[in-house]
């Protein structure tokens, strides 16, 4: 596609779909740019933004509401909806008094999780009927889409009430065997705290908490699942052990012990993925760490020895466990990915090299 005119974000969206691109960013003094198998390139055949244009594709996206929103903080969060593209989410930003743009590419299908080369075992935590499932990973890693599709799986199989709380929405699901509601922060609540709260009293069996950014949303949630509610939320840590101390250094440590006690008895899984560009150039690939809670790993939460897990899960794979290294190491052995991408990515890339040889 030639001559897109960059002053119709119609053009530059069906572009950005066109090509299977994830992203879409608008910034002044470069041409539109999209990242494409994780990497960023400019659109071709374009001309540079300018503070005009990028003001005028800007205005176009906005209400009063959120223009207000922008004035005030200097970015605002939303999603919309184009008629036979897809959805996708917005983050509007100042920067160098100039306005910029990135723009998340958001399926209208709910995921099938068998499309998403995850490990099985992930489709037991959909299966629980309480306890807390975290999915963790740097932004763009996936972890939204593995979420949806456990959701929407629950949503086929069981009848039961699920209340998602999102900042924006995302996936849209519709009622199937299970009722859903979906809620999004700054149009149907205030915050995830105020959200969570709410949603306790609204009969859910099932809570999707979009990202728990504060110790007390954490604290709402950990007593959700302890309540008898299945809770699936995100953080954006990297492995299981680093999730868990996240969530107990963001309390004082006069609450520590309770923390741990409470996440010792309610934490199912945690599920610590990024995406890595295949070897081939043909997209991305997840590396997956998965941990499974056992009554081993209970116990050293409990005393405040997650340090201790990642050799629990390296040995765990009886129980579906399996450490980020190992993956990693597998999709090199295969020829999905180069060692090079693989060492950027590993936790313990000593570790990694030395599976990697093993296998070699």
């Amino acid at each position: 596609m030639k001559g897109i005119n960059v002053r119709s974000l119609d053009e530059l969206l069906k572009y950005t779909c066109s090509v299977k691109a994830s992203d879409l960013h608008i910034n002044v003094g470069t041409q539109p740019m999209i990242r494409l198998n994780s990497i960023l390139q400019q659109i071709p055949d374009t001309e540079v933004i300018t503070p005009d244009i990028s003001w005028e594709l800007v205005r176009s996206l906005l209400d009063d509401e959120k223009r207000a929103q922008l004035e005030a903080h200097g970015d605002v969060d939303f999603s919309f909806s184009m008629p036979g593209l897809g959805r996708f989410r917005v983050n509007v930003y100042k920067q160098r008094g100039t306005y910029s743009l990135a723009i998340r590419s958001l399926p209208f299908n709910i995921p099938d999780f068998d499309t998403l080369g995850l490990p099985p075992v992930i489709k037991t935590f959909a299966r629980k009927t309480r306890g807390l499932v975290l999915a963790t990973g740097p932004t763009g890693s996936g972890k939204s889409t593995t979420l949806a599709s456990l959701i929407g799986m629950i949503n086929e199989e069981r009848k039961v009430h699920i209340i998602t709380i999102e900042d924006p929405i995302e996936y849209l699901h519709k009622h199937r065997n299970g009722l859903i509601d979906q809620r999004e922060i700054g149009t149907d609540a205030k915050s995830f705290a105020s959200a969570l709260r709410a949603t306790l009293r609204e009969d859910p069996d099932v809570i999707l908490v979009g990202e728990m950014r504060d110790p007390e949303t954490i604290a709402i949630a950990l007593t959700a699942a302890e309540t008898g509610h299945l809770v699936f939320s995100t953080l954006h840590t990297v492995g299981a052990a680093k999730t868990i101390d996240r969530i107990i250094d963001s309390f004082p440590p006069a609450q520590q012990n309770q923390v741990k006690g409470q996440l010792a008895t309610v934490l199912e899984g945690v599920i610590s993925q990024q995406l890595i560009p295949k070897r081939d150039g043909t997209g991305v690939v997840p590396a997956v760490e998965v941990m499974v809670v056992t009554p081993a790993i209970r116990n050293l939460i409990r005393e405040g020895k997650p340090y201790q897990i990642n050799s629990l899960i390296q040995t765990g794979t009886s129980s579906g466990m399996q450490s980020l290294e190992a993956t990693l190491a597998q999709l090199v052995s295969d020829g999905v990915i180069t060692q090079d991408e693989a060492m950027l990515r590993a936790a313990d890339p000593q570790i990694l090299y030395q599976l990697i040889n093993k296998r070699w």
